[in-house]
């Protein structure tokens, strides 16, 4: 689901010459060169599919917190704001938008119920980047 949300918002962003400052990435699994990635931006929103209690989606603010994993390959994303702050003395202010997605089969596509999620989201999250 994360990367038709970047899709879309890639669409979105080159639309419009002033939203042209909105960078956007997508990767499989977060990891610690993410915090370099993230170090020279002021805000950061960090997406990610979901099947846990959400309706359809939700928006949080994320603080930086230092989880010991068993390896690096895959963090949090609040591990990669910590190490951020840890790394490069920089802690963007941090949100988290899950979607509620509803089938996990590799290659499988979207499901009717997690695109109308998906479209809720890009709404709602198209709103919020307005005031970026």
């Amino acid at each position: 689901m994360g990367p038709a949300l970047v899709n879309e918002l890639e669409q979105w962003v080159a639309s419009v010459p002033a939203r042209r400052h909105i960078v956007l990435d997508s990767n499989y699994q977060l990891n610690a060169e993410d915090a370099l990635a993230i170090s020279g931006h002021e805000v950061v929103i960090f997406a990610d599919a979901t099947q846990d209690g959400v309706e359809s989606f939700s928006f949080r603010a994320l603080l930086p917190e230092m989880s010991i994993a068993f390896s690096t390959h895959a963090m949090a994303p609040a591990t990669v704001l910590a190490l951020c702050d840890e790394l490069y003395g920089k802690c963007p202010t941090a949100w988290m938008l899950t979607i509620r997605g509803h089938s996990w089969e590799p290659n499988a596509p979207m499901t009717p119920a997690a695109a109308v999620n998906l479209t809720a989201a890009l709404v709602f999250i198209k709103s919020r980047l307005m005031h970026l």
